[in-house]
């Protein structure tokens, strides 16, 4: 006898509508968090929004933590690929392929105000594990500069050195951002990806004894 949790519906199977389900609720709770704030995206609240029970919930998530990180995730995921990949199909010398990078960046962030607040949130409450997640993503970036750099700047630099470059222009320019999120009208994605490029060049640079 073929097992309900495994049977399929209209050519669905229990696989994919479960991955489906996972789908909506990480769409859903993106959207609350969103539109109304951190505080907003509850077990209850999701499941209702979703159209979803409980029971649905916890078969992906085992709690509220655990869907709210997996959303900082996807975002994370999204904005990354997004500046890796214009990074490394954009033309020219390496500051106008950063520039592309970072534009492309601040871009998604400031079209889409559910991403923006989701990566402008700094009240994490009692969620350390999220302030935990923006410090990897810095480290992240800087483990990038330090891979890319030597050859893009066709520059020779001693590996701790450029570490600590790599961090402390990936740490100043997480606060640009950071800033920049509070009032994106006082320049646009385009004026800040410049800036950015500009001066993380120059730090690399000029880091060489």
């Amino acid at each position: 006898m073929t097992n309900m949790a495994t049977r399929s519906y209209g050519g669905v199977s229990a696989t994919e509508r479960r991955a489906e389900r996972r789908v909506r609720l990480l769409a859903t709770a993106r959207t609350l968090w969103g539109e109304s704030g951190i505080g907003a995206v509850t077990v209850r609240g999701v499941c209702k929004a979703a159209g979803l029970t409980d029971r649905y919930f916890y078969e992906h998530f085992a709690n509220r933590e655990e869907l709210l990180l997996a959303v900082a995730d996807e975002v994370r995921d999204q904005l990354l690929t997004t500046m890796v990949r214009t990074g490394i199909t954009a033309d020219g010398p390496a500051e106008q392929r950063l520039r592309a990078a970072l534009e492309a960046f601040l871009e998604i962030v400031a079209a889409d105000r559910h991403i923006h607040r989701i990566v402008a949130t700094t009240d994490t409450g009692d969620l350390p594990e999220l302030t935990q997640r923006r410090h990897d993503v810095l480290t992240m970036i800087a483990d990038l500069v330090v891979e890319n750099a030597p050859a893009a700047l066709e520059i020779t630099l001693e590996p701790e050195r450029l570490r600590r470059a790599a961090l402390f222009i990936t740490g100043g320019v997480n606060q640009l951002i950071e800033g920049w999120l509070t009032d994106t009208t006082e320049m646009t994605a385009a004026e800040l990806a410049a800036e950015c490029a500009r001066m993380c060049i120059s730090v690399i640079e000029n880091a060489q004894p």
